[in-house]
């Protein structure tokens, strides 16, 4: 008869993020500091990019990673950024951000134009500033934070879900663009997540910002989107998740959401 089951000898593990470097935009708040802080805990090599310095500083000491300054509208600082690094594995587009919520009739245009710099063309600039290294890596990884906004229209939200819009095309064309390439391109698309700045930016009053949320039982957090993108990452590198689409249980779709009281 056989014997019993044989276990491999425990021991410690190499961490799935050993070895590769990782660079995460946006990263002095949000989503963006939740991933590094995750990316790191996974045993990446963690680069922090934003234009907050001060916060960047104290998040990279606290959880071992670098910190570069990083301003994705200004060619001469992502030239900059690019050029600090020795190797990119990983690079997660997590900047951007909404600036207003007024309907097309009373557009801002400065606002959209705004919108558009940061979300799009930042994305695309720093995208095409690190794509050689990501291929020359020979196991690349572009992650895109994008939004159910880039997915579903609503009222008042145009320059941002056009914006948003554009962000998932830029993935999708980007993974046809790759095809035979050694880089995966992956779209994490949250939809209500609650941050301590993102509605306040985008309605600049404390008020209106707490009502996005009010009523609602366990929106997502910064560190349940973190969690999607460290899972993602971590897959073997032949396993590609082209979409992951999350929201909060209390959000059935863009404009279904369960409000107590």
């Amino acid at each position: 008869m056989p014997g019993p089951p044989t276990h491999p000898a425990s021991g410690p593990r190499e961490l799935p993020g050993t070895g590769r470097t990782a660079v995460v935009t946006g990263a002095s708040s949000g989503i963006g500091a939740a991933t590094a802080t995750r990316l790191a805990a996974e045993g990446f090599d963690v680069v922090l990019g934003a234009r907050r310095m001060d916060r960047l500083t104290g998040l990279a000491a606290s959880i071992g990673a670098r910190a570069l300054p990083l301003d994705v509208t200004d060619p001469d600082s992502v030239a900059a950024f690019a050029g600090a690094l020795d190797r990119v594995d990983v690079l997660v587009n997590n900047a951007g951000g909404a600036f207003d919520a007024n309907p097309v009739a009373e557009a801002d245009l400065d606002s959209w134009a705004r919108t558009y710099e940061v979300n799009v063309l930042g994305t695309v600039r720093l995208t095409k500033a690190l794509l050689p290294a990501l291929i020359a890596s020979g196991a690349g990884d572009v992650l895109f934070v994008g939004s159910t906004a880039g997915l579903v229209s609503y009222e008042g939200g145009a320059s941002y879900t056009a914006a948003k819009h554009g962000v998932h095309t830029l993935a999708e064309t980007l993974r046809l663009e790759l095809f035979d390439q050694p880089v995966r391109v992956v779209e994490i698309a949250p939809g209500m997540v609650r941050t301590e700045e993102f509605a306040l930016n985008r309605v600049q009053d404390q008020d209106r910002a707490e009502a996005v949320y009010r009523g609602v039982r366990e929106p997502l957090v910064a560190e349940d989107v973190a969690d999607c993108i460290a899972w993602a990452l971590t897959r073997p590198h032949h396993v590609n998740v082209d979409l992951l689409v999350v929201r909060p249980r209390a959000q059935a779709a863009q404009h279904k959401v369960h409000r107590e009281g």
